[in-house]
């Protein structure tokens, strides 16, 4: 694409007086560039794109966008804020790939995970072709990709969707974070659908309140649009048992499709019954009632369940067609995930890192616990240290035998982050063992036929992040070796 037909779509009122050239690529990091690249200067929070300008010359690029005049061979292209024409230009880039899927975004603090991989198996097993862009992975068709950030940066999410089109995807279905959406990462998405899940405290080292978390999730909705559509109508579909419902149904025009158990909603749940092996419920939609009988646990999975059909059934799926898919789906990696080698204790490893994502999976667990029940937990360095002590206070109150333990301590001490989480939980019974793996070997050593054994905080992570050190670190790995014997 030419340089002058790309910059058009930045609307900056100027005349471009430099050379007409062929840009091949853009890219925002400079050992990417090749010959006949636009480089994009990125302000971040360690490193200053504007930096590395000169080496992206060197490497071939034939353009710079910037916020401010840089002395370099090439046209420098001066915005004011090069992460937001980074956006427009992606989306140009790639002939706006969005407009040409039908897009579901996902946001909430928890469930986001499930809820995508729900929709997913729904869709798939309606003939359509998917993809799928979170936290575990990069998914288009059946191919995996790894993925960095639980939604990445909008250049790398436009050329994520062109080739999702390339390959003639239908429908792609994306965790939307609330730092992608304060960040402008989604800025030229086209969504089609929104979900909320729920809100509750996470990410506070970011946002710094609970309203200004609030109001970045609600980007989302009012992202949708303002015009009514018949051939491509938006829909939002909100959890009304969660109050921010309210605050996100007033943020836009789509059209609303509400889900809940305890408030009346369009689609809910009744008459729920679970045990260690599943949960079945009454499904009430405005197509009729029909019994879900999943080996999905818990009553946040029936949240997460609801979320799903309100989707199938906007995109027109028969409602028998979701419950079997509904019915099919074994689990989803690391959400409550059994650790089965037949011993006579269960072993569930689940990624809970936020007070109320822990105390839903703990309740759950007490629903059906004959005997004790261990929960391995910390947290997570570098990140909202007021969520520490809520996190042991909960473990403290609905386990019987909390054990304390590093999480990924990032750059931060072990030790002072087991300190903030005992803050919590003054006087109470409770074991530190800072290093994880002797954590979890203690408490499978220790437990007896009846027992549960929760491994909270990392679900599907297969690494741990120690200083400036990623190891080799699966929660599941590390509980069946030590169910073995091994290790």
């Amino acid at each position: 694409m030419k340089l002058h037909t790309l910059l058009q779509h930045l609307h900056q009122l100027q005349l471009f007086d430099f050379p007409d050239v062929e840009i091949t690529t853009i890219e925002n990091d400079n050992r990417k560039v090749q010959q006949g690249s636009l480089f994009v200067c990125i302000k971040g929070y360690t490193v200053d794109g504007h930096q590395f300008a000169h080496a992206a010359v060197q490497n071939g690029a034939v353009a710079i966008l910037a916020e401010k005049p840089l002395d370099l061979p090439v046209p420098v292209i001066v915005v004011k804020n090069t992460v937001r024409a980074m956006a427009v230009l992606g989306d140009a880039f790639y002939h706006h790939p969005t407009q040409r899927l039908h897009l579901i975004g996902i946001t909430g603090t928890n469930g986001k995970t499930t809820t995508s991989h729900l929709i997913e198996k729904i869709m798939t097993d309606n003939g359509k072709k998917t993809g799928l862009i979170g936290t575990m992975y990069t998914k288009i068709g059946n191919t995996v990709y790894e993925t960095k950030n639980t939604t990445p940066e909008s250049l790398t999410l436009q050329k994520l969707f062109k080739q999702m089109v390339d390959e003639q995807v239908e429908v792609a279905v994306m965790e939307v974070s609330s730092h992608a959406l304060d960040l402008g990462r989604v800025h030229g998405c086209d969504y089609d659908t929104a979900v909320f899940t729920n809100l509750t405290q996470d990410h506070l080292d970011y946002h710094q309140t609970m309203d200004e978390y609030k109001r970045a999730k609600g980007l989302l909705f009012s992202q949708l649009g303002n015009a009514f559509s018949d051939k491509a109508p938006k829909f939002a579909i909100l959890n009304v048992d969660d109050e921010a419902a309210q605050v996100y149904e007033r943020s836009t025009a789509a059209h609303i499709l509400s889900y809940g158990i305890d408030h009346p909603a369009d689609i809910s749940a009744r008459n729920i019954s679970m045990n260690a092996s599943g949960t079945s419920f009454e499904l009430v939609t405005p197509l009729g009632t029909e019994k879900i009988t999943m080996k999905l646990v818990g009553k946040f999975n029936i949240y997460n369940v609801l979320a799903s059909i309100a989707v199938g059934l906007v995109y027109g799926v028969p409602l028998h067609q979701i419950i079997q898919s509904i019915e099919a789906v074994q689990g989803v990696s690391g959400r409550m995930e059994l650790v089965d080698e037949g011993q006579s204790y269960a072993v569930i490893v689940d990624y809970a890192h936020t007070p109320d994502s822990l105390e839903n999976v703990l309740k759950t667990i007490r629903q059906f616990a004959k005997e004790r029940i261990f929960v391995i937990v910390g947290c997570g360095g570098d990140r909202d240290r007021t969520k520490r002590p809520l996190m042991a206070k909960i473990a403290v109150q609905y386990g019987t035998d909390p054990i304390f333990t590093s999480d990924n301590p990032r750059s931060e001490d072990p030790r002072e982050i087991l300190n903030d989480m005992e803050a919590g939980v003054n006087g109470e019974q409770y074991q530190v063992i800072v290093d994880r793996r002797e954590a979890i070997h203690h408490a499978i050593n220790e437990a007896k036929s009846g027992d549960i054994i929760l491994i909270a905080g990392k679900g599907h992570e297969t690494y741990q992040q120690i200083g400036n050190q990623i190891l080799s670190f699966d929660d599941r790995l590390v509980a069946r070796e030590a169910i073995k014997g091994e290790g």
